[in-house]
């Protein structure tokens, strides 16, 4: 069957993107901002908000995100303030904690679970690590632990063969260790996949990174976004994390820590849960891994990278507002938006041979659904079809590769991200179906 040309078919309807995975502005809190912000700067005493801030970042900051974190994670050993750094965001932070604890060519390989949130590699890529980057695949549980321990092992023999046993660059100093390994990874609602790693295989990995002397730095932005996966349970406040974070598993599993700073960081954010434009986040490790990454040169130069909007969002946490927008209001509205979507993609794109990832039985969460695509589909053709004929945008499975790597089973070109965050609600359903009907006219081999 010859094929049309769809370049000359005009766009149908307005615009519909579900790519962007960005918060929704109805679901920002300006009002809630304005109110922080002026209890901050209308109380004379809060001279230290305007001027640097110190290292380690806000200090009121640090006490109530401490305060917050061991209420919603409830780890066995309470989490303190100096566990706790103030950054300039989940990606900021990302790079601080390269240049302070890794060198570019002592530590072999930065290992990420693939599908990977694909700008990370660009921040690996900044530190020196083009061409080391090296894609671990997904299992059911979250990680293919087997595939990573080989891979580690044979870094290791050619490390040795190289006589690579000593930092080259950078040398350690009394507020840094340099790994041999860095192993990235979404664990909680990962981007994209959306899986949720398993408690054993959390357990299972802080091992590997004892064993192997790797340091694990995980994105935790997505935690607190979640609902229960049956949409005919009535919603409900979710305000406790439905497993342990790597870093928490890490302060207790067998006696804890090896050493002072330990083989885990969680990098947190404010971007998902109260505004992008807040540019603050946080990271949390041990106590001197808190503030090694503190030491960075930039932080140490002019102060942590967030000191004004820092105040204020203290001052949301202090009175409980931002708990309440989390609970109250993001949950159910992005739970709303996420069973609106899976509703429409039963209906209208697993009749035509679609599947997704095994789900949690009882909680769903974050941003994004990952669909896979029969095996006679290329899901970088459905993409450019989808915009051209459709108006759609959506981003497909080969963005979501390691950069480099060469493993035909990290390859994803039947796969498919959508997000439900970015677009108006009243849409999400339309754009299924947009997306269906671009499928179903690849698979009968037409463009009418």
């Amino acid at each position: 069957m010859t094929r049309k040309t769809s370049q000359s078919r005009p766009p149908i309807g307005r615009s519909i993107d579900l790519l962007t995975g960005w918060p929704n502005p109805t679901l920002l809190p300006p009002r809630q901002l304005d109110e922080a912000s002026n209890q901050i700067l209308c109380n004379p005493d809060n001279t230290d908000v305007l001027g640097y801030a110190p290292d380690e970042g806000y200090q009121p900051l640090r006490e109530e995100i401490a305060k917050w974190l061991n209420e919603f994670y409830r780890p066995k050993n309470p989490i303190s303030s100096a566990r706790i750094c103030i950054s300039g965001g989940a990606s900021q932070n990302l790079a601080c904690i390269l240049q302070t604890f890794t060198d570019p060519i002592y530590t072999r390989n930065v290992w990420m679970v693939a599908p990977t949130y694909y700008l990370a590699c660009r921040i690996f890529a900044d530190s020196g690590f083009d061409a080391r980057m090296k894609a671990v695949p997904e299992d059911e549980d979250g990680i293919d632990l087997g595939y990573l321990e080989r891979g580690l092992q044979e870094s290791e023999e050619r490390a040795q063969t190289e006589e690579n046993n000593h930092p080259k660059i950078k040398t350690p100093k009394p507020w840094r260790k340099i790994y041999k390994h860095v192993i990235y990874a979404v664990p909680t609602f990962s981007n994209p996949s959306g899986r949720i790693m398993s408690l054993h295989h959390r357990q299972a990995l802080i091992r590997l990174a004892r064993r192997y002397d790797a340091l694990i730095v995980t994105d935790d932005v997505y935690d607190m976004l979640q609902w229960p996966s049956n949409p005919s349970l009535s919603p409900r406040r979710m305000d406790r994390a439905v497993m342990p974070r790597i870093v928490d598993i890490d302060a207790e599993l067998d006696g804890g820590p090896l050493d002072a700073f330990g083989n885990a960081v969680s990098n947190g954010s404010f971007s998902k849960i109260v505004a992008p434009g807040c540019r603050t986040g946080w990271a949390e490790g041990t106590e001197a891994m808190a503030y090694g990454i503190s030491q960075t040169g930039s932080s140490r130069s002019g102060g942590a990278p967030s000191q004004l909007v820092a105040s204020f969002i203290y001052q949301l946490l202090a009175s409980g507002t931002l708990q309440n927008h989390i609970y109250e209001e993001l949950q159910p509205a992005y739970g709303k938006r996420y069973h609106l979507m899976m509703t429409a993609i039963e209906k209208h794109l697993l009749p035509l041979g679609l599947t997704l990832p095994q789900a949690n039985k009882d909680v769903a969460g974050g941003y994004f659904i990952w669909l896979t695509l029969p095996e006679t589909l290329d899901s970088t053709r459905l993409t450019e079809r989808a915009l051209v004929e459709e108006n759609l945008t959506i981003i497909d499975g080969s963005r979501f590769e390691v950069d480099g790597d060469e493993n035909e089973a990290t390859h994803f070109t039947k796969e498919l991200r959508l997000c439900f965050a970015w677009e108006d609600v009243g849409v999400l359903q339309e754009g299924v179906m947009r997306l269906a009907r671009v499928i179903q006219s690849e698979m009968t081999g037409s463009d009418e």
